[in-house]
């Protein structure tokens, strides 16, 4: 079946976009295709500094013809509908239409329209000039004379080709003929910017790759990653290093070069005075390079590896010493800054360096960093017996953790904040708790993050999450929406973490205010989610009062979910909802709210009086056992009481005519729903 080759070739994708550019092609060309009936066996993007593209294989050679079946006027009805009718069906006759007739509404004229389908290239031509007008760039440009024109072409940087041709393997593809702004389809498109700049005649994907690599590109993203990364691993072990993998800059240059070339440089050894987050960090965010480490030692060492665009004639040597230049000029300035803040740290004392918070503002309505900083200190000694952490060490260690806020190094770099009070702390010979803390107490950061362990980087941590959280919340400034400008939803993920992680017992309404503690059982059902538990039951728990234990209510959220996994569970939840249900209906009917209080001398039926029976002797148990916390013991108490609901159901009419019969059910029917509710609210159970 005949394949699709789209190139759209311009003069830069900045890197940030490529990987997005990519899967928005892919998508929105394939989508485009499926609605027009146009079914593929598989398609891939590639996305190069220069380039986006896409293949797509095994499309079919036209659309399948479509039969169509219209029904039209009366015969005999007015010209006017006769003619609108025609117009709509697409016939030039009234005598191409066929009559039927009908035992009620008589003979009616019906249109049987048969579509042929058109040519893949029709199609395929009249789709992408439209995504191309509106593909989804963050960002994008007019540019050239038609630029003065509202409606003229806009893309992420001048488009200068566009390659587009289909046809099967066994043929030469044909070129799809359109045109965007005066820009024609065809099939040329360009090699490396300097190595091989020529026009390039490309017929297929095959061919389109194997002569871009001729011409010093590889287009496949995911290779580009593969020869960096294994060339980078080469170089390393050749020198008896170890590269320090580094995803996020494997994917940045990435999307810097078309034709990786992999070169190792050096520094001096005395900038190993400098922390190895401080030179790692100095090389990537300046150079873009990564840093390798001495196996035997486990710390930098003075060789950094960096990825050129080009092949040089003289084997890179003058881009290696270009990069030296400006490494060896970067890592005197993090020096500096690291001596600094050593004699600093070493001279004034903690409190002086503190009062300089009070003149930053952390918020205009919250106060200063040092205000900030105070409440943290005392909050983290509130929490401090909760978490098994020494109450003075934890307050000690939260007016340390920011500290390094002011020094140079983290001016300078602002991602090794926390790590460089860890730095810090140890010069300054501080207890290695108040150490850990400095660096820990940020954490987690994400979901792939860790979680802190240690008592006090945990009651530090917990006391920075929920300082910003409740003071963001007093001031109304919570998350809409995807906007999230003070990373709130991350913060109350991280205390969830915090506590489940490390199965803590922290009753949250005794900090946060009750909507917020809404936001974070919002929190919780999408950290349970990822696990696997079902969000409904999460919102049964949290339904019930008082449910402000992050550890227990997950606690009964798995065994309730492990219940209702059984048949009795299944069987009981169903009787339960069909109590509330009719519960429901005849409280709005009556005007009134059953709650419980049956009168043992009305229950006429067996049934009744065992379901009666069963629901006073069990209560005292199930509460006992959720006041030992022993969910499991709870849940199969209740799984008792099916065979006495299920044959309530079975044999006892609720609705009965005697007035004080009925209601004597449905408090019967009220206590069922009271009873369930001390393990969760079954309302909100789907199922």
């Amino acid at each position: 079946m005949p394949d699709l080759l789209l190139e759209l070739f311009c003069e830069e994708i900045p890197a940030r976009m490529q990987a997005a550019a990519a899967d928005a092609l892919r998508k929105l060309v394939t989508d485009a295709l499926v609605e027009r009936g146009l079914v593929y066996e598989g398609a891939k993007a590639f996305v190069t500094p220069r380039r986006l593209a896409l293949a797509v294989h095994g499309l079919p050679a036209h659309q399948p013809d479509t039969h169509e079946e219209r029904k039209g006027p009366r015969v005999g009805a007015p010209d006017g509908a006769i003619q609108g009718f025609l117009k709509a069906a697409g016939l030039a006759s009234i005598d191409q239409a066929s009559i039927e007739s009908d035992p009620k509404k008589g003979e009616f004229y019906v249109a049987r329209i048969h579509k042929h389908g058109r040519t893949t290239p029709e199609v395929i031509a009249e789709i992408v000039p439209e995504i191309v007008r509106s593909f989804p760039w963050p960002k994008s440009m007019r540019w050239g004379k038609a630029s003065v024109n509202p409606g003229a072409l806009r893309w992420v940087r001048p488009l200068q080709s566009i390659v587009c041709t289909f046809g099967p393997e066994t043929e030469e593809p044909e070129v799809v003929p359109f045109e965007i702004d005066g820009l024609k389809s065809g099939d040329v498109t360009r090699g490396h910017r300097f190595l091989a700049p020529a026009e390039i005649r490309v017929r297929r994907l095959d061919d389109w790759m194997t002569k871009l690599e001729a011409a010093f590109v590889v287009a496949d993203r995911e290779r580009r990653k593969d020869i960096i990364l294994n060339d980078a691993k080469d170089l390393a072990l050749a020198q008896g290093l170890e590269l320090v993998e580094d995803a996020g800059l494997l994917e940045e240059i990435c999307g810097l070069v078309e034709w990786p070339v992999v070169l190792m440089g050096s520094f001096e050894e005395g900038f190993l005075d400098v922390p190895d987050e401080v030179i790692r960090a100095t090389i990537r965010a300046n150079q873009k390079c990564f840093v390798l480490k001495n196996p035997s030692t486990g710390r930098l060492a003075n060789r950094f590896i960096l990825v050129s665009n080009l092949r040089a004639s003289d084997d890179g040597k003058a881009i290696i010493a270009g990069n030296e230049r400006v490494i060896r000029a970067r890592l005197s300035d993090a020096k500096f800054f690291w001596e600094t803040d050593k004699r600093t740290n070493a001279t004034v004392p903690l409190d002086e360096r503190l009062a300089k918070f009070g003149n930053v503002t952390f918020h205009e309505k919250l106060g200063s960093q040092l205000e900030r900083i105070q409440r943290i200190a005392a909050l983290a000694e509130t929490l401090a017996p909760l978490v098994g952490a020494n109450p003075a060490l934890a307050r000690q260690a939260a007016l340390y953790a920011k500290s390094d806020l002011r020094t140079e190094v983290v001016g300078e770099f602002p991602e090794v904040q926390g790590l460089m009070g860890r730095y810090y702390a140890r010069l300054e010979g501080l207890p290695e708790e108040i150490a850990a803390a400095a660096e820990e107490h940020y954490k987690p950061q994400g979901p792939a993050d860790t979680v802190p362990t240690a008592p006090v980087s945990v009651a530090v941590a917990l006391a920075d999450k929920l300082d910003t959280l409740v003071g963001f919340w007093a001031i109304d400034e919570k998350p809409t929406g995807s906007k999230d400008p003070y990373a709130l939803r991350r913060a109350a993920l991280g205390v969830v973490r915090l506590v489940l992680e490390n199965g803590l017992t922290v009753k949250l309404a005794e900090f946060v205010e009750p909507d917020l503690l809404t936001f974070f059982a919002d929190r919780l059902k999408v950290h349970l989610r990822e696990s696997g538990a079902r969000h409904d039951l999460v919102d049964a728990v949290f339904a019930l009062p008082g449910q402000d234990d992050l550890l227990l209510v997950v606690k009964r959220v798995e065994a309730l979910g492990r219940f209702l996994g059984t048949q009795d569970g299944k069987t009981l939840l169903a009787g339960t909802k069909r109590a509330a249900n009719i519960l429901r209906i005849e409280e709005k009917k009556d005007g009134v709210a059953y709650e419980g209080g049956v009168d043992m001398v009305l229950l006429h039926e067996p049934e009744e009086r065992a379901l009666a029976e069963a629901i006073a002797h069990l209560g005292p148990q199930i509460e006992a056992a959720l006041e030992r916390e022993d969910f499991e013991a709870a849940m199969a108490l209740i799984a008792t009481l099916r065979a006495p609901v299920d044959a309530f159901f079975d044999k006892v009419t609720v609705n009965a005519e005697d007035k004080a019969l009925r209601a004597n059910r449905l408090r019967l029917l009220a206590d069922i729903r009271a009873i369930t509710r001390a393990i969760a609210d079954f309302d909100r159970i789907e199922g």
